[in-house]
């Protein structure tokens, strides 16, 4: 990794479009442990799970699954490293406008539509830049949103995207299906996945919790809440990650995880190909319902000019 590379501090947000604005609210607040902000433009409703202006916001759409994702760049001045990374990629990308900007609480941001998955990407700086809200833990001690996670016939050439395009680092794979990427130098594991699939789908979003009982007590709360447990518990061997994976009311899948590697930004270990098979994606040998990232629409969008 070079001085010419984009630096990334994290992942920072993720928009989501639901069929019912208030059932879902009083899921993610509810249920997930998420802290309500307010109301954003066009009506969506805002959450947090970290010191950040939000981190989740609900849309009400036709179709659910996935509207945007935002990675905080690391300083106002990678704008310039994305944007000559991006044109020496023949990528179109369009600057947020000023007034969009100052509705969602951005200083400036780029958008891009990552072409193998389709989906909307942004990168952004926060306005006041690094501010801190404080977000109050209620049901789950949750620390972070983790990671977001897509599938696409577009395999290898989304993985390549990221990997030449964007500069995230590989971390691991398992052969032929998922690829785990960090968006170098935040040293978790992954930030973004990427899984072979039939289409593209919006696989999953995670939320990263600083104890194991936040998993525990989640199987009961989810069960009382009658809140399908697709997948675990369980720990992935590639990230070291224990699990727990559920839908939303609209079988959106979510994911509860705890204890993932870090890296180091200066020599980090290489990659992993961990081989095809049941036990590389969790050590406890958990089933997966079928219902598990089956829903997922990923909202199409055409950026200016092009």
């Amino acid at each position: 990794m070079g001085k010419s590379m984009v630096r990334y501090k994290k992942l920072g947000y993720v928009d989501l479009n639901v069929s019912d604005l208030s059932r879902s609210r009083h899921f993610y607040e509810n249920i997930v442990g998420l802290e309500y902000v307010g109301q954003g433009p066009e009506g969506a409703i805002l959450l947090r799970c970290s010191d950040d202006p939000y981190n989740v916001a609900l849309r009400q759409a036709a179709e659910p699954g996935h509207k945007r994702t935002g990675w905080m760049l690391e300083s106002p001045a990678q704008f310039d490293v994305l944007a000559s990374q991006l044109r020496a990629h023949d990528t179109p990308f369009e600057v947020l406008s000023k007034g969009e900007c100052s509705e969602r609480g951005l200083l400036n941001a780029i958008r891009i539509v990552e072409p193998n998955t389709g989906a909307v990407v942004e990168f952004y700086i926060n306005n006041p830049p690094d501010g801190h809200y404080g977000f109050n833990a209620t049901l789950a001690k949750i620390v972070r949103l983790g990671h977001v996670v897509y599938a696409t016939p577009k395999f290898n050439e989304a993985v390549a995207f990221y990997r030449d395009v964007l500069n995230f680092a590989e971390s691991d794979s398992i052969e032929g299906t998922f690829t785990f990427m960090r968006c170098w130098p935040n040293p978790f594991h992954h930030g973004v996945g990427i899984g072979r699939g039939e289409k593209n789908v919006y696989h999953h979003t995670n939320f990263m919790v600083s104890e194991i009982d936040d998993i525990g007590s989640a199987i009961h709360r989810l069960n009382r809440a009658g809140a399908p447990i697709v997948y675990g518990p369980g720990r992935h061997p590639a990230s070291g990650s224990a699990f727990l994976y559920f839908l939303d009311p609209d079988g959106l899948t979510c994911e509860y995880s705890f204890g993932m590697e870090q890296f180091t930004e200066a020599f980090p270990r290489a990659p992993r190909t961990l081989p095809r098979k049941p036990e590389a994606a969790d050590f406890w040998g958990s089933p997966q319902d079928p219902r598990m990232a089956k829903i997922g629409a990923i909202e199409t969008y055409t950026i200016a000019g092009t």
